[in-house]
């Protein structure tokens, strides 16, 4: 399938923005990373319009049409809606800017609009239709054919303008290169589907970046030109366009004009219900058309924008070459992405898994992008979307989760605005400051409880981190940390009950003391007794030493006398 427009992943931050407004539900999400289901998707560009991270990427051919053009061969095919694109400008100084840039020529698509309307007249006058569908935007091919297959059979079998301008004009140009310039993203993928008419498609927007690139501009319509007469197939791109070209000649059928995704799908359906016969429908998968594609380059008025193209219009059909339907006929082709739908056991079992096991718990929010939360289950089934899409389950989930925490904790937590208001109080902290009920703490201030020294510090940018903090009111020691969240503009308290451990410490520090003084006193008790003993001890050495040097005299006297 086409990868004219795809997602990169890496910015995807589960908004779920695409999902909200793609029409068909092509796109699934893996870890909360959004990823275009190519089998599936219309390209339509919605997606691309609405993601606020420019994560849906539209393929770039800038090379490849400069590489047509440097072969000297390329002829541009402008479609009509140049004037939403360009404000101000004409025809004139769009083609002027054009071959500056090196295309050989320049012809307006609504040539090949006027070729194809038609063929729509025909087949409308033919007798043998109840219900035609125009096949101009491809975005709108593929949602009957890929998801309204039934309505397939309804689709006119007819070229769009841009594949009927680029036969024609490799017939009358043998050799040429077509580059189709215009606003719709799909187109790059209808060339890719239908080859050899169209060789390169470029958005507005890449047309725009290249004229800026090459310093060339679009001027402004000359004052005083000309209109051009044969020009009436130029309001293809506004509401009722095609119809407004055509002559609607059978009084037995209904003409009609929708546009816009949402239309087209209820249209869709009353189509498929039998609610309407013998009609043709002028269908646009933008709303207003053309107009309106999501890739016309800049922000322009709508209202402007349908004026000029009104007003640039002839009242006469643009000079072309008759062609056999056989040369206009499309092939449809049939697309197979239908999957099997989940039964009803296994979607109860998904919307249980989220908590809604009862109706009344399917809210139906749209929060996850999907309209019910039953077409959400049968996305999760798929493998298309996850349970934590679901905004009002993962609300519950985190509620839950936090009111565990906080509701079973042992600390005492308190959380303020910064008027210091209280928001949020748990058990512990009512139980901390002899209150009975915590919710009855929330809107009064803190102030009332306990002292607001540290939390206006966490205000002034100053964090508390269990710092010990005597409440003598309550008698309770705890260790607070206090700090301040910016984003959320709150002031957290988590008050550690440490009475208990501050007791026993100081018991332990008496019992210390204690044992400090009664070993002081065994010890000078006992250097008491040492020194007593000592005292004593000395005295008898005294005494000894004296009887002891006595008696060595005697005996030295006693052995002279023997020699």
């Amino acid at each position: 399938m086409s990868t004219a427009l795809t997602s990169r992943e890496n910015d995807c931050r589960s908004c779920y923005k695409c999902i909200r407004v793609c029409p068909t539900k092509s796109i699934s999400f893996r870890n909360g990373q959004a990823s275009i289901i190519a089998g599936e998707c219309v390209m339509c560009g919605a997606c691309y319009l609405a993601c606020p991270q420019s994560c849906k990427v539209i393929r770039d051919d800038t090379s490849k049409a400069l590489d047509l053009i440097a072969m000297g061969h390329a002829i541009a095919s402008v479609a009509p809606s140049f004037l939403a694109a360009f404000p101000g400008c004409d025809f004139a100084s769009v083609k002027e800017a054009l071959r500056k840039l090196g295309f050989l020529d320049a012809e307006e698509t609504a040539i090949g609009a006027t070729i194809v309307k038609r063929q729509y007249d025909d087949l409308c006058d033919d007798g043998k239709h109840d219900i035609i569908i125009s096949t101009c935007c491809h975005s709108l091919n593929l949602l009957v054919e890929k998801h309204y297959p039934d309505a397939a059979k309804y689709l006119a079998p007819v070229l769009s303008p841009m594949l009927a301008h680029g036969q024609d004009i490799k017939r009358r140009h043998p050799g040429a290169k077509v580059v189709f310039l215009g606003p719709c993203i799909s187109k790059k993928g209808e060339i890719e589907m239908y080859p050899d008419y169209v060789d390169c498609v470029l958005t507005f927007i890449e047309l725009r970046n290249l004229l800026e690139k090459k310093g060339i501009t679009v001027g402004p319509a000359k004052k005083g030109s000309e209109k051009e007469e044969k020009s009436r197939a130029r309001l293809f791109p506004i509401d009722d366009g095609i119809l407004l070209t055509m002559k609607r000649d059978n009084p037995d059928f209904a003409y009609l004009s929708v546009s816009g995704m949402e239309n087209c799908i209820a249209a869709l359906k009353d189509i498929l219900s039998g609610k309407i016969h013998h009609a043709f429908l002028e269908m646009s998968s933008c709303g207003g058309s053309c107009i309106n594609g999501p890739a016309l380059s800049s922000p322009h008025s709508p209202i402007k924008s349908n004026l000029e193209i009104r007003r640039s219009a002839g009242r006469e059909d643009f000079s072309v070459h008759s062609y056999a339907s056989a040369e206009l006929s499309k092939r449809l082709p049939a697309f197979s992405v239908a999957s099997l739908e989940p039964n009803e056991k296994e979607i109860k079992k998904v919307l249980a898994q989220i908590g809604k096991t009862e109706k009344k718990d399917e809210l139906n929010c749209s929060s996850c992008g999907y309209a019910t939360c039953r077409d959400k289950a049968i996305a999760v089934i798929k493998g298309k979307a996850s349970l934590e899409m679901c905004l009002p389950y993962l609300m519950d989930k985190a509620r839950s989760f936090s009111n565990n925490i906080v509701e079973g904790s042992d600390n005492a937590i308190v959380v303020t605005d910064e008027r210091l208001r209280i928001q949020l109080a748990n058990a512990s902290f009512a139980h901390l400051v002899k209150t009975g009920d915590s919710k009855g703490l929330v809107g009064t201030s803190i102030d009332t409880y306990l002292d607001s020294g540290l939390f206006s510090l966490a205000l002034g940018g100053e964090a508390t981190k269990n710092r010990k903090v005597y409440l003598g009111q309550y008698g309770a020691y705890v260790e607070a940390t206090v700090s301040f969240d910016p984003h959320f503009h709150i002031v957290i308290a988590v008050l550690r009950d440490v009475t208990r451990l501050e007791e026993e410490r100081k018991k332990e520090e008496a019992a210390a003391q204690e044992t400090s003084r009664v070993t002081a006193e065994v010890i000078e008790k006992n250097m008491r007794a040492v020194q007593e003993i000592a005292s004593l001890l000395g005295q008898s050495a005294a005494e000894t030493k004296v009887a002891l040097t006595a008696l060595e005299k005697a005996l030295n006297k006693g052995k002279g006398h023997d020699e």
